[in-house]
């Protein structure tokens, strides 16, 4: 049966071609892309039943437009590519809320994070954004549902904003692996930083948090101990993702997540990543940018930073592949629903911002890759304009499987365009950050705070990036979204603190 499968794959020169990788940074690459393509499946595959696997990947700060499957031809993404070429894509998904824990509780829930009623600041939770806290113990999980109708569950991450217990990210879950030491993560003595490390890093001084000297202390203890690639944090996430592909258990379907921190910063691939999109700098290494507008940078630094993300994502979709591997190896394909999706973007300085601030929600912040993989095939290949959500991907997945969920859920069963089918319509969308939010139609996208105040309007048939401004000349239609389609999604006026 494996002779017979890896018969069918591409051979290397047929999946470079497909996948868009071009001759630079092949040799890199040697070893980063499986086989082939996803494996072509034989006729009497079994259709989607409870005995269907499910596998959820989960990127940060994966931005649409550094992937070959959605334009990017100039990034290494093969995997990535491939993976697409074999799924369903989502050409307009956004998060339903922004950033990191606001998008996962919709996507462990299924239910809308934002408006961010009842927020308020919990004690250990250092982060005061709207609609950073818990998953509400009212709430049932996607992994407590799965877990109830027979699947063996499992989570694997490296993202630090899970780790404490008290967010209940981990509630449903047989089996969870947290990779310690991302980012500012109390993982090891901050005496323990090599201090070349922290000078070899652009620093941002009289800052805290991201960026700052701290920030990158912290960090570099952390990491202090790497020696080779395997030691970075995307490989870790997958390798250990690959190893409980490797306990599961033939007689019972599993479920599992597996969420990367990377490309999130720091962005300190190994070098010969970086090497692919750059090369001939000799300055501080802008590894983290300080969420702030770009005047403490210089446009080499920007370029810089844009090369470092760059390696950062290459690196991530090698492992990934490696992981894809594994399911080919262990002839999981032909029996598991496969989703990937990132929680949102990240500014390299296109609109004068890097970082993410809730007031920056151009594409470069709101657009996400969102794919979804049928066992059978169906629907490979084929692109959708839907609005689809953080929220959509627990009812897809329990549609799917035909499993009721225990609560009526916010987001749409996005597997029925597999079949041909369509689900709810989203004429409109709308999402949140902290006081800020963002909606649009086919004609405007819209940013505002969340009284409707200093609205910024674009024209999409004119601007796709979103870089003229025409509320002025179009007030009425900045009112109307806001009142329309923002306070209407929202129930009525959004909370304030």
């Amino acid at each position: 049966m494996q002779e017979e499968k890896l018969r069918r794959t591409l051979t290397r020169r047929e999946f470079l071609k497909v996948s868009g990788a071009g001759v630079a940074g092949v040799s890199l690459l040697a070893g980063c892309e499986r086989s082939g393509v996803l494996p072509d499946l034989p006729d009497n595959t079994p259709s989607a039943d409870r005995a269907t696997n499910v596998v959820l990947i989960i990127m940060d700060s994966l931005r649409k437009d550094h992937v070959g499957a959605y334009g990017n031809h100039q990034i290494e993404t093969p995997n990535l590519d491939a993976f697409a070429k074999d799924s369903l894509r989502f050409a307009t998904a956004y998060p339903e809320s922004a950033p990191t824990i606001c998008a996962r509780r919709a996507i462990h829930t299924g239910l809308r994070t934002w408006p961010f009623e009842d927020w308020r600041r919990y004690k250990g939770i250092d982060v005061g954004l709207q609609g950073w806290q818990p998953i509400p113990n009212d709430q049932t999980t996607l992994a407590e549902t799965m877990r109830s109708a027979g699947y063996e569950t499992m989570f694997v991450t490296d993202n630090l904003q899970q780790y404490d217990a008290s967010m209940n990210f981990q509630r449903g879950f047989d089996a969870f692996d947290f990779i310690r030491g991302q980012t500012t993560d109390s993982y090891r003595p901050i005496y323990t930083c090599p201090p070349e490390k922290v000078e070899q890093a652009l620093v941002k001084e009289g800052v805290m948090g991201t960026g700052s000297r701290l920030y990158f202390q912290r960090y570099f203890a952390n990491t202090a101990y790497r020696k080779s690639e395997e030691d970075w944090f995307a490989p870790q996430v997958f390798t250990r993702a690959s190893e409980f592909l490797e306990t599961t258990r033939s007689d019972r379907p599993f479920f599992l997540t597996v969420d990367c921190y990377d490309p999130h910063a720091p962005w300190d691939p190994p070098e010969e990543y970086v090497d692919m999109y750059d090369s001939g700098y000799d300055g501080p290494e802008p590894f983290s940018p300080v969420d702030v507008v770009t005047d403490y940078l210089s446009g080499r630094q920007i370029q810089r930073m844009r090369a470092l993300y760059s390696g950062e994502v290459t690196m991530m979709d090698r492992w990934l592949g490696r992981f894809l591997d594994k399911m080919v190896e262990r002839n999981l394909f032909d029996n598991t629903l496969l989703i990937a999706i990132s929680d949102h973007g990240i500014a390299h300085g296109e609109h004068g911002v890097v970082g993410k601030l809730p007031s920056t929600l151009w594409p470069e912040v709101t657009d996400i890759s969102f794919l979804i993989r049928h066992p059978n095939g169906k629907g490979a290949g084929t692109t959708s304009d839907y609005y689809a959500s953080t929220h959509d991907v627990a009812p897809t997945i329990l549609g799917f499987l035909g499993i009721e969920p225990p609560q009526p859920l916010d987001g749409q069963d996005l597997s029925v365009m597999l079949e041909g089918g369509e689900p709810e319509a989203r004429p409109h969308f709308t999402l949140g950050y902290h006081d800020h939010v963002f909606t649009r139609d086919e004609e405007y996208p819209m940013i505002s705070r969340n009284d409707g105040t200093e609205a910024r309007l674009y024209d999409l048939r004119e601007d796709p990036g979103m870089y003229k401004d025409v509320a002025g000349e179009l007030p009425d239609v900045a009112r109307r979204m806001f009142d329309d389609y923002v306070l209407e999604d929202a129930g009525g006026p959004l909370p304030r603190y």
